[in-house]
């Protein structure tokens, strides 16, 4: 297993400090939030018992964000959460939030697989590839006009520098906002 697939196993001190045992220093509950949102397991033990405190720590670190007014939970949510506390019968519900969570993280994977995979949408659109080449005249213009090195028109790569070109260049933009606005 490579190191950063291993939980990062953090000891609580008698003194209620945290250790991180990988980068040997001290860390606070937003440190762990960090880690976790970065992707990263933990495991949080107690140096003297080796009681596994981690649920304990994940509980107080979502009340700290609930009680900063960084609401996730859903007040009918969280009266669900304590109704499944005080049922009699066994409660499915760890194993349905379980599996909600799994599927949101599926679902999420998946649809970054698919962005990422995905052609430049921009580049499908009609008159992107025109749009394109006119920022690129406009720029080689701009460009020329700072560094006073204009040049005749016709030459490719070269900036426009008639009057008559940059009426062009507006012509051409004015249509390919036109299309732009139809869509």
């Amino acid at each position: 297993m490579a190191e950063t697939e291993k939980p990062l196993l953090i000891k609580r001190y008698a003194s209620r400090r945290l250790y991180n045992t990988e980068t040997s220093d001290y860390v606070t509950l937003e440190d762990i939030a960090a880690f976790i949102r970065a992707g990263r397991e933990v495991q949080i033990i107690d140096l003297k018992s080796g009681d596994d405190l981690t649920r304990q720590y994940l509980l107080q670190i979502i009340a700290e964000h609930e009680s900063k007014g960084e609401s996730v939970l859903p007040i009918n949510v969280l009266t669900d959460l304590v109704r499944s506390y005080t049922t009699q019968a066994q409660s499915v519900v760890p194993e349905f939030l379980a599996m909600s969570f799994e599927m949101l993280r599926d679902g999420q994977s998946k649809m970054m697989e698919n962005i990422a995979s995905m052609p430049n949408p921009m580049a499908s659109m009609p008159g992107f590839e025109a749009m394109q080449r006119q920022q690129q005249a406009f720029m080689r213009s701009m460009m020329s006009g700072w560094s006073g090195q204009g040049t005749g028109p016709g030459e490719e790569g070269e900036a426009a520098s008639s009057p008559e070109d940059l009426a062009e260049i507006k012509k051409q933009l004015a249509e390919l906002q036109a299309k732009l606005s139809k869509l």
